[in-house]
């Protein structure tokens, strides 16, 4: 397994590629405080005339998240677009014209953080509080509080057995809580795949998001795409199975196995564990 190249900044790198996608949680902010050192590298990307999406593994909508980073200090203007897993998701359910978006039901169980709605308004589905009323569940969220897979085990465990599909727009495995990393919405899907329910998965590393990310770019070489994030299972795994070029930063959801580390690569190595999941490089913070 080829290791990865480290780099102290994407100036180093910048002749290899005309647009990137970025990842947002962990990469731009860590959900309260935007990273100085990553707002300024925006700035320089734009200066050098790099094509900037933001693609996030976020259950909102894309208009949210637009939102919540000007709130945070981050401008409109400062990227050239923004996609989500939650936009990639409410569009599916609006259109319904492919899997697994066909044939899920209309009768929805929402599970979202701060009981947000935003996921399924405007579509034509029937919010039910009981699960044992739904046809589906639909999973954007969660609040810091129901994290824990074991709090669902009883209401899973039923439904699974009912055979009530799961679509989760959020494949996240760990997240930025109020206490530091916990459970992201990815780790409760999986276990209700577990208790054999059945999930459908839509974001990063899963192809539609990629699919989508590059239309919006107007379809450029994938070759001349960066993308670049902190997770290996979900933007290094993701960009790589549709050759993309990677950038890990270690400074994010792997920060406990890799910060600090005397030997980046090496470290990013051992962590990967298998070539589909390995960075064409690594560096610790965005900075350009």
């Amino acid at each position: 397994m080829m290791a990865a190249c480290e780099i102290s900044g994407l100036s180093a790198i910048a002749d290899r590629f005309d647009h990137v996608l970025l990842d947002q949680w962990g990469t731009l902010h860590d959900g309260r405080t935007v990273f100085p050192v990553a707002l300024d590298c925006l700035a320089r990307l734009r200066e050098a005339g790099k094509r900037v999406l933001v693609l996030s593994n976020s259950g909102k909508r894309a208009s949210q998240n637009a939102e919540r980073l000007a709130r945070l200090g981050v401008p409109r203007s400062a990227y050239d677009g923004i996609l989500t897993s939650g936009e990639v998701t409410w569009n599916g359910l609006r259109e319904r014209n492919r899997a697994p978006f066909t044939d899920c039901g209309r009768a929805c169980f929402l599970i979202t953080r701060g009981g947000d709605r935003s996921l399924t308004e405007g579509l034509d589905l029937v919010i039910v509080s009981d699960l044992r009323e739904a046809d589906f569940i639909l999973l954007g969220g969660l609040d810091d509080e129901v994290t824990e897979p074991d709090l669902w085990r009883d209401q899973f465990t039923h439904a699974a057995a009912r055979r009530v599909p799961m679509i989760c727009a959020n494949p996240d495995l760990m997240m930025f809580g109020a206490t530091g990393l916990v459970p992201a919405p990815g780790t409760l899907a999986r276990a209700y795949e577990w208790l054999g329910g059945r999930v459908s998965f839509v974001g990063k590393p899963h192809g539609p998001i990629f699919a989508a990310a590059l239309a919006q770019l107007g379809d450029p070489d994938p070759h001349r795409v960066l993308m670049i994030g902190d997770s290996l299972d979900h933007d290094v795994a993701g960009g790589r199975a549709q050759g993309l070029q990677t950038l890990l930063l270690s400074d994010g959801v792997h920060r406990t196995t890799l910060a600090g580390a005397p030997d980046l690569a090496a470290a990013t190595r051992r962590l990967a564990g298998a070539p589909q999941r390995m960075p064409t490089w690594t560096m610790q913070h965005l900075v350009w």
